[in-house]
């Protein structure tokens, strides 16, 4: 996740429906339904499975659809792509999805704790569930055990990002008592709490204060949103001169790297370090370095096809996913991203 977008990546998004027509790459776009009931029949018996996203403008859910449809190519299914950015949205696409005589949905909600509600209309539906990115909790704040889902290991995605930072703060030979860190913090989504805490875990074992960081509520989750939760801070903190920047996911780190460049703090002053290798990749893109130093680059092929496999296999064959998988990310830099983005079919 977050993106892990932490991948697992929470944002609110136009409504976006792309529904399978008489192939799997015929869509519709729009917050309704396509005529006939948001996809026109596939041909003969081939399954139908949703995949459901919170935001059809993010990137790394982009990229998601576009390998779970390389799934459905090869095995011949159709797939219902569906962006459904608030609580509403969700119930009433898993109505359209069961109206449609859709198999299976996988999904990525927009609030984790739609947990209970989600379970109901599957069954209601007779839809297999299947979660991807962030993983559904019930009434009480527990996961959804019996849920399949894949996810990320986001405590460990932190703690790269954590060591990327310290690593570099020392080969720059900074001084950690004299650097300021932004902490974009997402506190009701669990997979960015566990990001942002393994970060915070390895900076701190690498001798940088924890006085010295300091966690911002992260509320509008985009990149202006992430500026102006950091320029406060900035703002807060004059005499700071150096600042490290890191949160759930790529979008927020470019927000930071935004207000540092506002308040005209030299790039090679700041090292700010994503997670998804996403967005961030446009700041590597450019002729001069930036503040945005690397990304943890994760892996939405298996978010994507892994997932849509998985569904097909267990709507046509009867084989359930395991209950828990996670994936891990490698770290991207200007200096190794093509060709580490070429290897995950990004580029």
């Amino acid at each position: 996740m977050t993106r892990r977008h932490l991948l697992f990546g929470f944002l609110p998004a136009a409504l976006l429906l792309a529904a399978a027509g008489c192939t799997p790459q015929s869509g519709q776009a729009g917050g309704s339904p396509a005529p006939g009931g948001g996809a026109a029949a596939g041909g003969g018996d081939r399954p139908k499975i949703g995949f459901v996203v919170k935001s059809a403008t993010e990137v790394w859910f982009q990229q998601e659809w576009k390998f779970a449809q390389q799934a459905a190519d090869k095995h011949g299914f159709d797939l219902v792509k569906i962006a459904a950015p608030d609580a509403d949205k969700v119930l009433s696409t898993l109505d359209n999805l069961g109206a449609q005589g859709a198999k299976g949905v996988i999904i990525c909600s927009p609030d984790v704790k739609l947990g209970p509600a989600i379970v109901a209309k599957a069954k209601e539906h007779n839809l297999k569930l299947m979660s991807v990115d962030d993983r559904l909790v019930g009434a009480d704040g527990k996961p959804l055990a019996d849920v399949p889902h894949l996810g990320i290991s986001a405590r460990e995605i932190g703690r790269t990002v954590g060591k990327a930072i310290a690593e570099e703060m020392k080969a720059r030979g900074w001084k950690p008592e004299e650097v300021g860190a932004v902490a974009l913090t997402i506190e009701e989504l669990e997979t960015a709490r566990e990001r942002v805490g393994g970060a915070i875990e390895e900076l701190t074992k690498a001798g940088f204060p924890e006085a010295n960081i300091y966690k911002t509520p992260w509320k509008q989750h985009d990149i202006p949103g992430a500026l102006d939760a950091a320029n406060p801070t900035l703002t807060q903190h004059p005499d700071v001169k150096k600042w490290v920047a890191f949160a759930s996911n790529d979008d927020g780190v470019l927000g930071v790297v935004r207000a540092t460049e506002g308040r005209t703090i030299p790039a090679e002053n700041v090292i700010g370090v994503g997670i998804n290798g996403t967005s961030g990749v446009d700041d590597f893109k450019k002729p001069k370095p930036t503040g945005f130093f690397a990304s943890v680059l994760l892996s939405p092929k298996r978010h994507g096809y892994d997932t849509a496999e998985a569904m097909y296999k267990w709507v046509t064959e009867g084989t359930e996913p395991p209950k828990e998988t996670y994936t891990t990310g490698i770290l991207i830099t200007r200096e190794n991203y093509e060709e580490a983005m070429k290897k995950e079919g990004l580029l």
